[in-house]
């Protein structure tokens, strides 16, 4: 049974349509080094790109974010702008700010309009998900809530779930990545994201980690993945793919499906 599919589109890049988007994430620490970073990026044509915050060691500075994203959002151009400052409890970097001034700092960065969607974890205190959908909602930005496991894979039902609390929190899009410790594992996520694609109404994006996981990043969108995401300088999770590879590989497989 196929879903009637929620597809939207952030500066013409349709994201949860038949070809996944790539994603392409800066992790540099400073201003310098991200600029340096976006582009060797620009160069590889992503159609998205993530700037994980987190790395950034003047987080704690408004205006040197400010700054920062103001130099990201002009070299990028045309290209949609992902931030995230990835918790250190699903595999972020350690930074100075509680989450109160998170959200104080996305709600600032939000009203900028230098970036297009936000990623936040569904693990976050529920009074805290909701306003910060709500200050998205009133600037037009797309929201991704995540699930992070480095432990281990889930079962499909759990996964499913997740997807679903997602939903009702009214997501634009979930992201779901979690750690294989086989190839069943592997073949457990895909599964899932297979029915989140089929029965529920947001796209998702859906990784396996590490070695055994490294075919999701590859072949997820052929279960409903919508983006996948690629080495462009520097990887940022376990078993990404140099974004070169993962164009290719779809490319063959459109070609011959």
């Amino acid at each position: 049974m196929e879903r009637s599919k929620k597809t939207f589109k952030v500066k013409g890049k349709l994201i949860g349509g038949q070809r996944p988007m790539i994603c392409i994430p800066l992790i540099g620490k400073n201003t310098q080094e991200l600029i340096e970073e976006l582009d060797v990026i620009k160069g590889k044509q992503p159609d998205i790109i993530e700037w994980r915050a987190d790395y950034f060691e003047n987080l704690d500075d408004e205006s040197k974010v400010i700054d920062a994203l103001n130099k990201i959002s002009d070299i990028a151009g045309g290209v949609p702008l992902l931030f995230t400052i990835r918790s250190a409890a699903e595999g972020g970097q350690k930074i100075a700010l509680n989450e109160k001034d998170k959200l104080n700092l996305l709600k600032l960065l939000v009203g900028t309009g230098s970036i297009d969607f936000v990623d936040y974890e569904l693990d976050n205190n529920e009074d805290d998900i909701k306003y910060l959908r709500k200050i998205t909602n009133n600037h037009d930005i797309k929201l991704i809530f995540s699930y992070h496991n480095f432990e281990q894979t889930p079962s499909v039902e759990t996964i499913f779930e997740i997807g679903r609390q997602a939903e009702n929190y009214q997501a634009d899009m979930v992201k779901i990545s979690v750690m294989p410790k086989n190839m069943d594992d592997v073949l457990v996520l895909l599964e899932a994201t297979q029915a989140i694609n089929k029965h529920i109404k947001i796209p998702v994006v859906s990784i396996s980690m590490g070695e055994y996981g490294s075919i999701s990043r590859m072949f997820g969108w052929k279960f409903g993945s919508a983006i996948t995401f690629g080495i462009g300088e520097q990887s940022s999770a376990p078993g990404q793919i140099p974004v070169e590879d993962l164009r290719s590989v779809i490319n063959i497989i459109e070609k011959s499906t």
